[in-house]
């Protein structure tokens, strides 16, 4: 039955909901993702570093596609230093139109050589990467330093 409240001349029923059961509820979920969370360890993936790789000799005369901070695409040829600006959509069919040797196959086909900044997305490389393959580029390398 209601509660029923008797001020006044009538009697009104009271029609609140009580909140304190939620709360209830609410705080001992926090206490318990609080309590969990120092326990859950990310996984960790091992990368190998480039220092300790063998470093391969350089293809002579790549096409080098360059993505900048704002993820800007440039593409160069390596010879003749002229830069191309181009987009992620746009790149593969850039590439095959300036050289259309990338899609030879095995060693005659001209390579590509993706150089990224470091602070870009993955995703942006990884898309330029996928355009390329999807056009048929043969031959597609990255570009980084040697480390320690």
């Amino acid at each position: 039955m209601p509660a029923v409240s008797s001020r006044g001349r009538g009697r009104r029923t009271i029609s609140e909901i009580n909140m304190v059961p939620f709360i209830d509820v609410m705080l001992v979920l926090l206490i318990i993702f609080m309590v969990t969370a120092p326990l859950i360890t990310p996984s960790m993936i091992a990368v190998p570093k480039v220092g300790n790789a063998k470093m391969a000799k350089q293809p002579k005369n790549p096409l080098l596609i360059q993505i900048h901070k704002d993820e800007a695409i440039d593409i160069k040829r390596t010879a003749k230093g002229d830069a191309t600006p181009s987009s992620v959509r746009a790149v593969a069919a850039d590439i095959v139109q300036m050289e259309p040797a990338v899609k030879a196959e095995g060693e005659e086909a001209v390579p590509v050589v993706i150089s990224a900044d470091k602070s870009i997305n993955y995703e942006t490389v990884v898309k330029v990467m996928g355009a390329l393959q999807e056009a048929g580029v043969a031959r597609v390398g990255l570009s980084v330093q040697p480390g320690k």
